[in-house]
């Protein structure tokens, strides 16, 4: 095999960490300081320290906790190096795989020598801080440029979402979950008992893991069971399976071409090779898509990284999911055709590692490098943003592949013929996928429906209290999915009246 070193990327340093204060103001950290203690483990891993000076390019992914204008120009400023390139993701948790592979398609290129990609958050500081009424701003945290995080009109979804109420990640993951679960043939318990089982081996591995900020291990009886300190969430998700975002994690990942890596004096055994990946993304407009029960852009995504590396999944040694909710894993699984029982995480999930927000990929990355190091074979990496939206993977390996760097970081498009969403409908409709949210006593608050009329129409919306109830009564106390069944409803601006039909 000959392979020209100097467009051949390869990880040399990662570094992550997380920071557990004793929950008060005091001891509140901002997310810049996490940011330099990951990038400077990472320079350090890389057991060359003099490798540091030859970088050329810093990539951020998007801090939620506390706003940056410029964070690439912080960490450089900090590390006295000048740089060629830089860039700072906008919100998304497939960003960390994005940008991994477009700092290797920049080695491969020539375009860089050395680059890091970064990301953290402090998102249980600033609850701290909050809590005791304190401006983290006024306590010398960076606000030019800087401070309190802002969001776009964008954020919130899209106008059709925004109407019917359908926004938040816990109304939106269970409509996918409820969904798959009725396609694949399974009742309310079982579905529950899946995930609940899925996740109890995550937190096992989670346990395991010196930066996660949850490491207990927990029985799927835990999981699964709601109780006073495991509430309901949604019907099908408890609070145990809700990420976590309220954690102090950041981490850094080193890249360099091999040729530089080499002459810097990186052992071989800290080389890990960054092949590249492939991205997809579907119509930011979930209420446009036209299934639930499937994830398309994670398809296309997963299909065109192991073409491209000529690869199955049954070679691939590690797998990391993105796991928001059980939904994205499960998807995953589906995909590779994982066995039953498989684990498709290196770190533990959002729920049990850490929910650093649209960093927690990074975080994968950097512990999929560091069991390539003490084992021979394939990692793949899956990063997810939006509400499976964008979808990103990337694959390392002990080894270079035959053709280098084979990654191809534009995402394609992979929208279907939309769904002919309607307004004002009354009449009969069945619905597509439906779910219920609680309130933090546990009760009934709000039911959330997608539902086709008989002409192939959708309607979309919430319903309140009365209905969230008849709903939970039929899923959790039947044990019957809402999926398929007929109801009659009048939709008024986005709030529906909806009942069964007899």
């Amino acid at each position: 095999m000959s392979i020209n070193a100097e467009r051949v990327p390869v990880i040399v340093g990662v570094g992550d960490l997380k920071f557990t204060g004793d929950g008060t103001a005091q001891s509140a950290i901002e997310p810049l300081d996490l940011v330099l203690r990951a990038v400077n483990a990472a320079i350090e891993d890389t057991g060359a320290p003099g490798l540091s000076a030859q970088l050329d390019a810093i990539h951020a992914v998007r801090t939620t906790s506390w706003n940056y204008a410029d964070l690439p120009a912080l960490v450089a400023e900090r590390l006295g190096v000048t740089l060629t390139s830089s860039s700072s993701s906008t919100i998304g948790g497939h960003h960390p795989a994005c940008l991994l592979d477009q700092v290797g398609r920049d080695i491969a290129e020539g375009r860089t020598t050395a680059a890091l990609v970064v990301g953290g958050e402090a998102q249980a500081s600033v609850r701290a801080m909050t809590k005791a009424g304190v401006d983290p701003g006024e306590s010398g945290w960076t606000t030019v440029p800087g401070g309190p995080p802002s969001f776009s009109p964008e954020d919130l979804g899209s106008a059709e979402m925004q109407r019917a109420g359908i926004l938040a990640p816990v109304q939106i993951y269970p409509l996918f979950e409820n969904a798959r679960a009725h396609s694949r043939g399974l009742n309310p318990d079982q579905g529950m008992r899946e995930s609940a089982d899925m996740y109890s081996r995550f937190s096992a591995i989670a346990a395991e893991h010196p930066v996660a900020w949850s490491p207990v291990a927990r029985t799927p009886e835990d999981i699964g069971t709601v109780s006073s300190s495991n509430r309901s969430v949604s019907d099908c998700y408890p609070l145990s399976m809700n990420a976590m975002p309220f954690v102090d994690q950041a981490a850094a990942v080193m890249v360099c071409s091999l040729a530089t890596a080499r002459e810097a004096g990186v052992a071989e055994d800290r080389i890990v090779y960054l092949w590249g990946g492939a991205g997809a993304v579907d119509n930011p407009d979930v209420l446009a898509r036209p299934v639930f029960d499937d994830a398309p852009a994670l398809r296309a995504a997963v299909r065109r990284a192991l073409s491209r590396a000529e690869v199955a999944s049954e070679d691939l040694a590690f797998v990391d999911a993105y796991s928001c909710f059980p939904i994205v894993p499960n998807l995953l699984a589906d995909e590779l055709g994982l066995a039953e029982g498989a684990t498709p995480t290196v770190l533990g999930g959002h729920s049990f590692f850490g929910g650093p927000l649209s960093s927690y990929s990074l975080h994968a990355i950097a512990e999929s490098t560091r069991l390539l190091r003490k084992n021979s074979g394939v990692a793949l990496v899956h990063a997810n943003g939006g509400y499976l939206t964008y979808q990103h993977v990337v694959l390392l390996s002990t080894r270079a592949h035959r053709d280098g760097y084979i990654g191809d970081p534009e995402q394609v498009t992979v929208s279907g013929t939309p769904a002919r969403v309607v307004h004002g409908y009354s009449g009969p409709a069945t619905i597509e996928t439906a779910t219920v949210t609680y309130d933090r006593s546990g009760l009934p608050e709000q039911a959330f429906v997608v539902a086709a009329t008989d002409d192939g129409a959708r309607v979309a919306g919430r319903a309140g209290h009365e209905f969230a109830t008849t709903l939970h009564d039929l899923v959790s106390v039947q044990n019957e999915s809402a999926v398929g069944r007929r109801i009659d409803l009048v939709d008024s601006e986005g709030n529906l009246a909806v009942d069964f039909c007899m």
